[in-house]
C-alpha cells in the first residue's frame, strides 16, 4: 500500500510540476497575495476529480476491454516522450521568465473563473490525469485506493505550496536559466515516467 500511495504522489507531482498555463497563473497569484486560497482549492478539487476518473474510471474499463490496457499505455509512453522532447527544447530555447507586475489585479470572481477555464479547457490536463495517472495506476491492481490517495495528496500538496510560498520563488523564478533549469528536469521525469511504462508491461 504504501508503495502504491508513494508511486502515486510521486507520479502526480511530477506530471503537475510541469509549467503551464495553470501553474503559472497559481503562482502569479500568490506572487501578488490575491485570492490564494480560493484558486489553490479549485486546481486541487479539480484534479481530485479528474485522477478519481482515471484510477477508477480507466480500471473499470480495462476490464471490460482488457485489449485497451497495453495500449493506452504505449500511447501514455508516446506523449511523456513527447512531452519531454517539448520541455528539452523549451529549456534549450530559454527566453521564459514570471513577472508579476504585469497586468492589473483581477477581482476573486474573476481569478477562480480564470482558474476553472485555464484547469478544464486545457486537454493535457485530461492526459495527464486520466490517462496517464489512469495508466501507471493499472500496474497496483488491489491497491487503487493507495495509488489514488497519493495522487490526489501530491495535487493539494503542490498547489498550496505553489500558491503561499510562491513569495519564496519570486527572485528565482524572475530569471530565465531558472526556468530552463526546471524545463530540464521537467523532461527527464516525463522521459524516466514514460521508460517504467515501457518496461512495466
Amino acid at each position: 500500500m504504501l508503495t502504491a500511495f508513494l508511486n502515486g504522489f510521486g507520479v502526480a507531482f511530477s506530471l503537475i510540476l510541469a509549467i503551464g498555463a495553470q501553474n503559472a497563473f497559481v503562482l502569479k497569484q500568490g506572487l501578488r497575495r490575491e485570492h490564494v486560497l480560493p484558486v489553490v482549492l479549485v486546481c486541487a478539487l479539480s484534479d481530485a476529480v479528474l485522477i478519481s476518473v482515471g484510477v477508477f474510471g480507466f480500471a473499470a474499463l480495462t476490464d471490460v476491454l482488457p485489449a485497451l490496457a497495453p495500449v493506452m499505455v504505449w500511447l501514455g509512453a508516446a506523449f511523456l516522450f513527447a512531452y519531454g522532447a517539448i520541455s528539452f527544447w523549451r529549456a534549450w530555447r530559454g527566453g521564459a521568465a514570471l513577472d508579476p507586475a504585469r497586468g492589473a489585479g483581477v477581482s476573486r470572481r474573476a481569478a477562480v473563473l480564470t482558474c476553472l477555464a485555464i484547469t478544464w479547457l486545457n486537454p493535457h490536463v485530461y492526459l495527464d490525469t486520466v490517462l496517464l495517472i489512469g495508466s501507471v495506476a493499472t500496474r497496483f491492481a488491489g491497491a487503487e485506493g493507495a495509488f489514488w490517495a497519493g495522487a490526489v495528496s501530491s495535487s493539494f500538496t503542490f498547489f498550496f505550496a505553489l500558491g503561499y510560498g510562491a513569495r519564496l520563488l519570486a527572485p528565482v523564478m524572475a530569471r530565465p536559466l531558472s526556468w530552463r533549469v526546471l524545463e530540464g528536469l521537467i523532461g527527464c521525469v516525463m522521459w524516466a515516467i514514460a521508460l517504467g511504462l515501457i518496461f512495466s508491461h
